[in-house]
């Protein structure tokens, strides 16, 4: 939705949407009028079929009033700098706020992190020695088998 101001610049452009309009209108719709110094006579243009007057006269006040209730709903200059300054020190306060809540979060993050670097490292010294363990008999096993051969001959 758009902010008051832009309202109101919206309500001021189809307020003169609205005039140029119906200037449009009186002017096609008006009778021509008669110059002795011009002996022309034109065709009288067809009256309109509709009532554009009631109609752009309708248009016309009802944008009037609109404007006039944005105007009145736009803050006071009287009343201005003092909402400003309780709007900053609200923001002031909230970003006092998101400011702690940024630092818990790091710090909590911090640890997590250390302790999965602390099970990542478990888990790597464990699987080193499951390797070294494994490694022995198979190497044991194969040496194995392969003596037997040797002394079944």
């Amino acid at each position: 939705m758009a902010d008051r101001i832009t309202q109101l610049q919206d309500a001021v452009n189809a307020q003169a949407e609205n005039i140029c309009n119906s200037i449009g209108i009186l002017q096609q719709s008006a009778t021509p009028s008669i110059f002795p110094e011009f002996d022309r006579v034109g065709p009288k243009p067809p009256p309109p079929t509709e009532d554009f007057c009631q109609t752009f006269a309708t248009l016309i006040t009802k944008t009037a009033k609109d404007i006039d209730l944005l105007i009145d709903s736009l803050p006071s200059e009287e009343s201005y700098p003092e909402l400003q300054e309780a709007s900053i020190k609200s923001l002031n306060s909230d970003n006092t706020e998101a400011a702690q809540a940024l630092e818990e979060a790091v710090v909590k993050g911090e640890q997590l992190l250390e302790q999965v670097r602390t099970v990542l490292r478990v888990i790597a010294e464990s699987e080193q020695e499951m390797r070294k363990i494994t490694s022995f008999p198979s190497k044991r096993s194969e040496s194995v088998c392969k003596e037997e051969p040797e002394d079944a001959e």
